[in-house]
């Protein structure tokens, strides 16, 4: 019968499909059709974005300007703005502030129809690097508490997004997934005085059922209350709350271990969108002992339980002990 799996990190209950073996062929969407290039992000349109405020090119090439491998701009059409102050005020019992944050791009190819399983993992690596650069970049602006990077899974819907990118939002507060992980990081180590995903790492090696991935500094594994099919969450074994302190041997391999799993998730899910979103710990708890950073990806795929979003408990219709079976299956 299905089960009902509480996840340790959101807090939430899971409803986990076990009636009958899902094959990874029950997961695969039709295609889905992409805006054809050339588009403001593509190479050769640089003076069409905003400058950019980073870039990696090859030798000595002008900014703004061609021969880029991966370059970060403003979004055209940001979610917060980045000028004026954020003015928090009460309006009777509600609380609100000015929109103020930060919108980045991290364009991830001069090229429109590259994707994120193609590129070179040189590439992914100055992708996961400009995480990095942009993050330390960004804390020093007060006026923000936490940062988000986010792929979106669905291509980011039309011109210019579906060209490879992914996002950098800097927020005056946490958005909402992060602070349920914080508060239930924060009570399990107020209770067992140790780290949540320190402990669930060593459980996840010592079972060995929904590893995907293992290197020197990352492990990759199949959450045992996976919200979807084939969710991975990539954890890096050090202890580390804040994305932007990892050394540059532990940003590496998070790049080969996020370009393995993605291109594993293609190999299954040939017509899959992959998205991923950074949990980091908040500006000012970087050095937090309950706090744990990590990767979440996601194959957005045919949902085929339609009632998890009515009834409030994410559905997974397929095992997560499948899931990483199936993954780790796809690299023979």
């Amino acid at each position: 019968m299905p089960e009902l799996r509480k996840d340790p990190v959101a807090g939430e209950w899971v409803i986990i499909g076990t009636e009958r073996p899902r094959r990874p062929e029950d997961f695969r969407s039709a295609p889905v059709p992409r805006q054809p290039g050339p588009c403001i992000l593509c190479g050769g349109n640089e003076s069409e974005t905003p400058p950019e405020v980073l870039a990696y090119r090859a030798g000595d090439g002008a900014p703004n300007g061609a021969g880029w491998r991966v370059r970060v701009v403003p979004s055209k059409f940001p979610t917060l703005r980045i000028e004026g102050d954020l003015e928090r005020r009460g309006h009777g019992l509600y609380d609100l502030m000015n929109g103020v944050g930060a919108h980045e791009l991290v364009v991830e190819s001069p090229r429109h129809d590259d994707s994120l399983a193609a590129l070179p993992l040189a590439v992914v690596e100055d992708v996961v690097h400009a995480f990095q650069e942009r993050m330390l970049d960004l804390r020093r602006d007060t006026r923000f508490r936490s940062i988000v990077v986010y792929k979106p899974g669905d291509g980011g819907g039309g011109p210019p997004f579906d060209h490879p990118h992914s996002q950098i939002l800097a927020t005056p507060t946490p958005p909402p997934d992060l602070q349920r992980e914080l508060v239930q990081a924060r009570a399990y180590h107020e209770y067992r005085e140790r780290c949540l995903l320190c402990d669930i790492l060593q459980q996840e090696t010592d079972e060995g059922q929904r590893l995907v991935v293992e290197s020197e500094h990352v492990l990759g594994f199949v959450p045992f209350a996976a919200r979807t099919p084939f969710e991975t969450w990539l954890v890096p074994r050090r202890h580390l709350a804040a994305y932007e302190d990892v050394t540059a041997a532990e940003r590496r391999d998070l790049a080969r271990t996020l370009a393995t799993v993605v291109q594993r998730m293609h190999v299954l899910l040939p017509q899959a969108p992959v998205g991923f979103v950074l949990h980091s710990a908040p500006f000012g708890d970087g050095d937090a002992a309950f706090f744990h950073w990590h990767l979440e990806v996601t194959a957005h795929v045919t949902a085929l339980a339609s009632h998890g979003i009515e009834s409030g408990f994410p559905t997974n219709p397929l095992l997560p002990e499948d899931a990483a079976r199936f993954l780790r299956d796809s690299a023979a």
